[in-house]
């Protein structure tokens, strides 16, 4: 197990957040904070980048270039991180990447921190275009 890992998930215990599930080869922490909205937030410790990616929703078939602008529009207020697409335009992910080599416990907490506010800020809207 790295150094790195071994940081990032004193880090998340600090924090409170819930491991899942722990992959030490592969370096991937899983975690939830249900009551902030975080459910199944993969956490990728593949130096030199922490990538934090959590499905969001999947994309309906109508209404996907509205859908496409807005969340334009909603990564223009994030504090960290963005709201991104998959390959196939089929799924929303919230999704963060961080310098792993000198990360602290602050960068973390803030990037986490604006998955939360990020999805209490737009949580209407967000299930709006997830029951379409």
């Amino acid at each position: 197990m790295s150094e790195k890992f071994e940081v990032v998930r004193n880090y998340l215990l600090d924090m409170d957040m819930k491991i899942v599930r722990e992959e030490e080869g592969e370096e991937v922490f899983v975690v939830e904070d249900l009551d902030n909205g975080i459910r199944n937030l993969i956490i990728d410790c593949e130096a030199p980048l922490l990538v934090l990616e959590q499905l969001i929703m999947a994309v309906a078939d109508d209404d996907r270039e509205d859908l496409y602008r807005r969340l334009l529009q909603m990564n223009r207020t994030l504090i960290h991180g963005a709201f991104v697409l998959d390959e196939e335009a089929k799924y929303v992910f919230f999704r963060d990447t961080l310098q792993i080599d000198n990360l602290d416990f602050n960068e973390l907490e803030g990037s986490i921190h604006a998955l939360t506010m990020g999805l209490a800020e737009n949580a209407d809207e967000l299930l709006a275009y997830a029951k379409k």
